[in-house]
């Protein structure tokens, strides 16, 4: 079996890369508005719902990019995923009925459309939509680059492609990653979702049981190796300290409330009845898949320290060098498919949002904002809107891919990192508005607005500048609480604005 290890590798990603193909196909079938395009009609189960939503998280950023940051920084990456699971659960709570009548009462397609039926000001649509698309771009690079990452490495270990480049991988990662996206939409990702997330909860198990004999020892003498070589970094906090630790706690906790790729999965639910088990798969599923996230990254760092293996290139490649060196075979290629799987449909949840923002959001907004009279309903419009749908998927992709070039190669981001960046833009802009204009009254449209711009400007002031915050402090954290201290502060100072009586009744609720 070992013999056939790279065959069983390149294998079984050849294999997924063909049922990209036929999952788009079959999408494509399914898919003949833009509601079936952006919410997947809104006839999904809780099972596949909840499954997409934590799916949607454990992609590039936790397969790749997790075991990455939990080599570079020790036990400081633990908090994302303890935190990320108490996220859900808020989510769920805050969010989860409330966004899906709101969906069903006014035919809302997108995050955006609630924001404008919460607060009756196509102002806070509209910025909503902005910073979606601005955020975003660090989160679908991160996708782009993950994918990119493990193709190389792959492709290299195996000495199927020994010369091939970073560029030359992501040109054929978009390129499958369009095919699926354009002709799938949201139906192509949420039952890829499906198949992906349940074969991650199994394989997360079985990867953390794999690292467990991969040692002499086992898990206690590779806790040994690396309490000798960095006492500090395997501590509670990790390389970054209480202060820094706990600013992850709140950003990726509370702020996952923002994240429009989790929530808007809530749009899609067929029966809202159900919805009270949304938690119990969100959480579980994802805290059995974050096994793999933090045995990869902490075994290939003792298996390194004790020179057991050489010095990774980068610590992103770590998931890519346990899994093609100390995993079964089978094991290894089905967690590689499922990687991919798992990085494609989350790359297309960002593209589908960011398509709706760039044709249906933003036109929409500043159409409404000139006084022009909305566009009557007729099949000859929904196909035209199907059609700016899907080329704006193909230009946001390319911006994407040119993005995550730009922070390989010159700003030299970990994908972790850079896909940290994305989820603090989201949660920093979208929590106050979002989470907490839809759910208190006394929220008024100038508060979520000034919330939105403040967060934008300081978040991505602090990264082109390059600012280090004191205590090792996430610039996400500073955006998020100055974000909150604005809205709630605008919002009491301010007239109570009145509210549609059938949008209060939903709030009510």
């Amino acid at each position: 079996m070992e013999a056939w290890r790279d065959t069983i590798i390149i294998s079984s990603i050849g294999v997924y890369m063909v049922l990209c193909v036929g999952v788009g196909l079959w999408a494509m079938r399914r898919t003949k508005t833009v509601r079936d395009f952006f919410v997947a009609g809104r006839d999904l189960g809780i099972l596949v719902t909840g499954i997409a939503m934590f799916s949607s998280t454990m992609s590039g950023f936790g397969f790749v990019g997790g075991p990455g940051l939990v080599y570079a920084l020790g036990m400081a990456s633990v908090w994302i995923v303890i935190t990320s699971a108490v996220g859900y659960a808020i989510s769920d709570f805050l969010l989860g009925k409330r966004l899906r009548l709101f969906a069903g009462l006014r035919d809302s397609v997108s995050l955006p459309d609630a924001v404008v039926a919460r607060y009756g000001d196509e102002t806070s649509g509209l910025l909503t939509a902005i910073a979606i698309l601005l955020g975003i771009m660090g989160y679908l690079a991160t996708q782009i680059l993950a994918m990119a990452t493990v193709l190389q490495t792959v492709l290299q270990n195996t000495g199927w492609w020994p010369g091939i480049t970073l560029v030359t991988c992501v040109i054929i990662s978009v390129s499958v990653l369009l095919f699926y996206s354009v002709t799938g939409g949201i139906v192509a990702s949420v039952y890829t979702d499906l198949v992906q997330g349940s074969i991650m909860i199994v394989a997360g198990v079985l990867i953390f049981l794999t690292t467990l004999t991969v040692m002499d020892g086992g898990a206690t003498g590779a806790m040994n190796v690396l309490m000798q070589d960095d006492p500090e970094g395997m501590g509670p906090w990790g390389t970054i300290g209480l202060v820094g630790c706990m600013s992850w706690y709140f950003m990726f906790s509370v702020g996952s409330v923002g994240q429009p790729h989790i929530v808007t999965k809530a749009m899609m639910v067929r029966n809202i009845r159900n919805y009270r088990y949304m938690p119990v798969v969100t959480v579980i599923g994802y805290s059995l898949t974050a096994l793999l996230w933090i045995s990869i990254g902490l075994i290939m760092r003792a298996l390194v320290v004790s020179g057991q293996h050489p010095e990774l290139a980068a610590p992103d490649a770590a998931a890519a060098e346990f899994l093609g060196n100390y995993a079964h075979p089978l094991l290894a290629g089905v967690v590689f498919a499922g990687l991919f799987a798992a990085i494609m449909s989350t790359a297309d949840a960002f593209l589908n949002i960011g398509a709706a923002a760039l044709v249906h959001d933003i036109p929409g907004s500043l159409r409404r904002r000139a006084g022009k009279p909305a566009i009557p309903d007729s099949l000859e419009k929904q196909r035209r809107e199907l059609f700016q749908a899907r080329l704006g998927t193909v230009f946001l992709a390319g911006i994407a891919a040119a993005f995550a070039l730009y922070s390989f190669y010159v700003n030299d981001r970990l994908v972790a990192l850079l896909g940290a960046f994305g989820w603090g833009t989201f949660g920093a802009a979208l929590v106050p508005a979002v989470a907490i204009g839809l759910n208190w009254k006394r929220a008024t449209p100038l508060a979520a607005n000034t919330a939105i711009v403040f967060s934008l400007v300081v978040n991505f002031g602090i990264e082109v500048f390059n600012v280090r915050i004191p205590g090792g402090v996430h610039g996400g954290t500073v955006a998020l609480l100055g974000a909150l201290l604005l809205f709630f502060g605008i919002s009491l100072a301010s007239k109570p604005q009145p509210i549609d009586p059938e949008i209060e009744a939903i709030m009510d609720i």
